[in-house]
């Protein structure tokens, strides 16, 4: 029997999970039933079709009476009702992907669940009373069948997460700073406004390099509280379209020369870790890395050793695919479509 799953807001990330659960190979027994936002269905077809990152959907995609079709599957869409007024329940919802921007609160998860849907899961960190914040390849083993709303994290929280858990296993953390620089995002305008009360946000997206307000710390204090008071975070947006990379300092506890922590990280991405964390020792740049579904790839041609207590290095992710692909790992897994191996901790595909 399919998951069926509605998505609430279809903005950046909704579009991009509805495109990763078209190309991916393994999300058979996931189906997007619904889409509640307030837009025309005309413009949510085209840009359900055509995206100016990802490119053309390989599927078709058209209209119908009261949604649109893509490929073969019907998606019924709704012009952006209250979750509380949502058809949840008749339309059998077993996870509705919170993906409005709204703020994440567990009252507003609540009136999803009680209009019928099985479990709630956020696009953002939300607020600190949800069931659970997965990262998946850290901590998606804990996830218990009473967890019915949930938080994916942010897509710099899933980037820089296994790369703490891995470091920090081998080497100790004593204490880190990390900038976020990050691709430009559509809470910015095109040109300077005097709309809204956020000076900084107020420019032009891609004219300059802004620095922006983050709660990357929290986040990190949420997922690992052992480093609570001993990470601080910048944020930084510039002016790209797509591909942000995170620029972390540690130090750590114990000795650590280059070329362990190369072997660390190596292991983790053939273990633990593969297919989530990525290393690549290759001359790129930041577009190298566009529609890259892993949560983060550290550029070892970056990484820095000084006097084996102080690490340096770059992680590159896409922050939109990358976090739509973690998304649909945790449908799959509360699906019932993936298995945790006991020894490694990775998450398995069901077949």
């Amino acid at each position: 029997m399919a998951y069926r799953i509605a998505i609430n807001g279809f903005g950046r990330i909704g579009r991009t999970v509805l495109r990763a659960m078209q190309q991916r190979g393994d999300t058979e027994a996931l189906e997007i039933m619904a889409i509640n936002e307030p837009a025309d269905a005309e413009s949510i077809a085209l840009l359900t079709r055509y995206d100016s990152n990802h490119g053309t959907l390989a599927e078709d995609v058209s209209l119908m009476s009261d949604g649109m079709r893509v490929g073969i599957q019907p998606v019924k869409l709704l012009p952006g009702v209250n979750p509380a007024d949502a058809p949840w329940s008749e339309l059998r919802i077993d996870m509705v992907m919170e993906c409005s921007g709204q703020p994440g609160t567990r009252a507003l998860a609540e009136e999803h669940l009680h209009a019928g849907a099985g479990r709630v899961l956020y696009s953002q960190p939300a607020s600190a009373d949800v069931d659970m914040t997965i990262i998946p390849g850290f901590n998606h083993c804990k996830l218990r069948s009473g967890d019915r709303i949930l938080s994916a994290g942010s897509c710099t929280s899933n980037c820089i997460i296994p790369v703490l858990d891995t470091l920090g296993t081998a080497f100790g953390i004593r204490r880190g700073t990390v900038t976020t620089i990050h691709s430009a995002m559509n809470d910015q305008p095109v040109s300077d406004t005097l709309s809204g009360n956020r000076l900084r946000l107020n420019r032009a997206a891609l004219n300059a390099v802004t620095p922006v307000n983050t709660a990357l710390d929290r986040g990190i204090a949420r997922l690992m509280p052992d480093l609570d008071g001993r990470f601080e975070c910048l944020h930084l947006r510039v002016p790209t379209t797509m591909v942000s990379t995170l620029d972390l300092t540690l130090e750590v506890s114990s000795q650590a020369s280059a070329a362990d922590v190369l072997e660390c990280l190596n292991s983790a991405a053939n273990g633990r870790y593969r297919d989530i964390l990525g290393v690549c020792a290759d001359p790129v740049s930041s577009l190298d890395f566009a529609h890259d579904p892993r949560s983060g790839i550290v550029d070892l041609t970056q990484l820095r050793v000084i006097d084996n207590q102080l690490i340096k290095l770059i992680c590159w992710f896409d922050n939109e695919w990358g976090f739509a692909n973690r998304m649909i790992d945790i449908a799959l897994q509360t699906a019932g479509k993936r298995t945790i191996n006991k020894h490694s901790g990775r998450l398995t595909v069901m077949h």
